[in-house]
Order: C-alpha cells, then sequence, then structure tokens
C-alpha cells in the first residue's frame, strides 16, 4: 500500500495515499484498537451536515471566506451523499468527547476541499482546525451531532415504522371486531372480549409509545452548538449558534435550535436518556405485543391454538413439518437488546463531570442500534407476521362455550358467593356451567340463558 505523510501538532504520521483522512485520524487507528465497532454512519453525515451548516454561518459573519466556505460546503455534501463512507474508520471506543471523530470529519473535508480547490499553496489551503472546525470545539460539536443524527433516524425511521405495524393492527381490530373470545389474566380464563378488542389494546400501546417518542425527541432538538469548549462560547461569534442551528434546519428540515443554556448541553444528556426511555416504553410494549401472538397461536393443536400466523420457514432440523412463530422470537431478542442499550445510555448518562460529559460516543451507539433494530423488527414482523395473522375460529367457539368465567355475568342477579359455587361445581364434576346452575337450583334454564349470553358480556352492562 502506498502511504504518504500527514502533520499535526504532535508530528508526523504516515497514512494510506488513497484515504483522505489526516493525522490525528491515523493517530486514534494506532492508540485505540478497540473492537472492530466503527462510529456510526449516521453520526458522521451529522457532522457533514453541521460542518456545512457551520461553514456557511461563518462565511455569513464575515469569518470564512467565500471560496474555502463553498469547497468544504461540496465536500460536505459528498459525505452527507455517503460518496465518501469508507473514510470513517475510526472505533467506538475512543476519547469520550468523540474528539477523533470531529476530527476525522474535519480532515476528511480539508483535503477533499483542497482538493476540490486545486490548492496547493500552503498560505491558502483549507485548514481541518482553523476553516472546518472554525468557531467550534468537539465539545460542542459532537452532541450536536448526536442530537441530529438520533432525531432524524427516530422521526424518518422508527416512527413510520411504528405507525405502519400500527395501521396493519388497526385493519385486524375492525375485521376481528364481531368475534368472540375468551379473555385471560393472570393466565387464566376471564371474561369474554372480542378479538378486535384484543387487538386495538394493541394498536393503543403503539399509538401511545409513537406520541411520547415523538414528543420526548423534541428535547433532542437543542443543540450544544456554540458552546466551544466548556460552554461560554470562546472564539466564537455570539450568533454563531443560531446561525449554525438555522442552517441544520434548513438542511434537514427538522426544526433545530441552539440551546439556551451551552453549559447544560455540553454536560448533560437526559433529553437522551428521556427519548430512549420512551422508546424502551415501546419496546416493552412490543415484547407484551410478540408473546401475546406467540402464545395464542401456540400449537397448533396442543396449544391454545386461536391464531393462526403464517408459516415462513421450516422450524425445526428434526421435526417435519413445525412451524415456529420466528418473528415473535427475532423481536423479543431486539427487546432485550434494547433494554440493555438503555441501562448502558443511562449510566453513561450520569457521568457528566463538571462542564462535559465525556461517554458521548457510547450514548449515541447504543441509541442508534436501538432505534435501528426496533424499526426493524417492528417492520419484519409486521411484514412477515401481523398482516398475515387469521382467528381460529373453532378453536375461538369452543374455548368461549368451555369457559367457566362466563358465570361472572350470574353475579348481579345470585351474588358472587352463589356464583362462584356454580363455576367450582362445574369444574370438579366436569360438567358444563350450564348443567351446574341448573343443578344448584337457583336459576331456571330461560334465566341462564338469559343472563349468560356472551354477547352481551364484550360491553358495560350495567
Amino acid at each position: 500500500m502506498d502511504y504518504r505523510i500527514e502533520k499535526d501538532t504532535m508530528g508526523e504520521v504516515q497514512v494510506p495515499a488513497n484515504k483522505l483522512w489526516g493525522a490525528q485520524t491515523g493517530r486514534s487507528k494506532m492508540n485505540f484498537k478497540i473492537g472492530d465497532t466503527l462510529m456510526p454512519i449516521e453520526v458522521i453525515h451529522a457532522l457533514a451536515i453541521l460542518k456545512k451548516s457551520a461553514a456557511r454561518a461563518n462565511f455569513d459573519l464575515g469569518k470564512l471566506s467565500e471560496h474555502k466556505m463553498k469547497a468544504i460546503v461540496k465536500a460536505a455534501d459528498e459525505i452527507i451523499a455517503g460518496q465518501w463512507d469508507d473514510h470513517f474508520p475510526l472505533v467506538v471506543w475512543q476519547t469520550g468527547s468523540g474528539t477523533q471523530t470531529n476530527m476525522n470529519v474535519n480532515e476528511v473535508i480539508a483535503n477533499r476541499a483542497n482538493q476540490i480547490l486545486h490548492n496547493q499553496a500552503s498560505s491558502d489551503r483549507v485548514h481541518p482546525n482553523d476553516d472546518v472546525n472554525k468557531s467550534q470545539s468537539s465539545n460542542d460539536t459532537f452532541p450536536t451531532a448526536l442530537h441530529v443524527a438520533g432525531v432524524i433516524k427516530v422521526e424518518n425511521y422508527l416512527l413510520p415504522r411504528v405507525r405502519g405495524l400500527a395501521e396493519t393492527l388497526e385493519d385486524k381490530a375492525v375485521q376481528f371486531d364481531d368475534i368472540i373470545k375468551i379473555g385471560r389474566t393472570h393466565l387464566q380464563d376471564a371474561t369474554p372480549l372480542t378479538l378486535g378488542q384484543e387487538f386495538s389494546g394493541w394498536v393503543a400501546m403503539l399509538k401511545k409509545s409513537a406520541h411520547m417518542i415523538a414528543t420526548n425527541v423534541n428535547y433532542m432538538k437543542e443543540l450544544a452548538i456554540g458552546g466551544t469548549a466548556v460552554g461560554t462560547g470562546i472564539n466564537a461569534h455570539p450568533e454563531f449558534g443560531d446561525r449554525t442551528a438555522s442552517y441544520i434546519s434548513e438542511e434537514t428540515g427538522i426544526n433545530f435550535t441552539s440551546a439556551e443554556n451551552k453549559f447544560h448541553a455540553l454536560t448533560s444528556h437526559d433529553e437522551v436518556v428521556t427519548t430512549h426511555g420512551a422508546i424502551k416504553a415501546l419496546a416493552a410494549d412490543a415484547m407484551k405485543i410478540a408473546n401475546d401472538v406467540r402464545f395464542l397461536a401456540s400449537g397448533p393443536r396442543s396449544g391454545i391454538g386461536e391464531l393462526i400466523i403464517p408459516a415462513n420457514e421450516p422450524g425445526s432440523s428434526i421435526m417435519p413439518g413445525k412451524v415456529n412463530p420466528t418473528q415473535s422470537e427475532a423481536l423479543t431478542m431486539v427487546v432485550t437488546q434494547v433494554v440493555g442499550n438503555d441501562a448502558t445510555i443511562a449510566f453513561a448518562a450520569s457521568q457528566g463531570n463538571f462542564e462535559l460529559n465525556v461517554f458521548k460516543p457510547v450514548i449515541i451507539y447504543n441509541f442508534l442500534q436501538s432505534v435501528r433494530l426496533l424499526a426493524d423488527a417492528l417492520q419484519s414482523f409486521d411484514e412477515h407476521c401481523a398482516i398475515g395473522i387469521e382467528p381460529n375460529l373453532e378453536v375461538l367457539a369452543r374455548n368461549v362455550d368451555n369457559s367457566l368465567m362466563l358465570v361472572t355475568a350470574l353475579n348481579p342477579y345470585i351474588g358472587y358467593e352463589n356464583a362462584a359455587k356454580i363455576a367450582k361445581a362445574a369444574h370438579e364434576q366436569g360438567t358444563s356451567l350450564r348443567e351446574a346452575a341448573l343443578a344448584s337450583g337457583l336459576l331456571t334454564a330461560e334465566e341462564f340463558d338469559k343472563y349468560v349470553d356472551p354477547k352481551t358480556m364484550i360491553y358495560p352492562n350495567a
């Protein structure tokens, strides 16, 4: 491999001749050989959006020449488009402020900008610190990119998939609205409801979770940019933060603002903790829905068997014809990862010492992983399971007929204790509820048939 020599304040570093990064990126590659998990590309693209916006703001404020601004903007646009994705080789496990990744982006933009300008004169070359990073510090750029990347991924990737699954289940709720089934509480038989009502509960969970996520992610639209090193804004024009946030908003179509208190913005990540908490709540609902589906579809002959789910692939390497609830299993595994990520994010966010939290890379890595995995798993569950769910009408009807909890309808007429005696007698003697009720002498056949009608037990009827 051919190499070239790049220089920084500590000396010379060999870097691959065909790569745009510079000395500080090279040093990070040498000093942080920890795992193989690269900084999420969403963070790189968000930093490029920031660098483009900062260059425009600096030009407006008379801090950057027009030809340098245009070259930086063009280089940043190429990064945003994914043209140079393989020029960002740094791992997550680096300095906790994300300085090496910030400099990786600065170096790639500077070297590419000089190529665009055909710039060889050292006096006029775009410099990664003096030009691309002008008016900035890693301490405010990385948390800004963290928020930008997180908001974009939540609003453009996760929420549409949550709403997509909710729409599928809502269609099923309407379709199944008149199918009566037995309810279950404590994993035991309970009073009836409709299959549509059961599905409507899942729909409401998803819609409420989507609303909570959408509400909380708004707090992440406040950006640290303009705070520079410790929140004071040293080396930045007083209007720089607001102007840059305005340009970021223009670029993304999302209304970002420069945080009012930069000291908070640099050292606290409570907005991320809160948003991920809402994402964890969605994950908890996803666990419930996926488990309900696989339990209700269990069998097909020796389980509950009230639902029929799509058969997507052979379920066993030894048992012919077996079909498993694989989409539920994949989704529930993702949930366990999201819950673990939440613990990591919360603990990392608690470690803001003095003017800076230095756990930023692990926070955004886990945040974006949760968003990606949960969005993908919900879409997969939607497309390969939920959309194909069908009711097993025979089993549903049989379970309603066999349930002893229909006796609840007798409470207003013969009292709780007498109704309990009938249910216990039917269970112990292996008879039907109707037979036990008539044997008790507490009511006639006509009265039993009038009072114990599942169709009247699926709504309030005091």
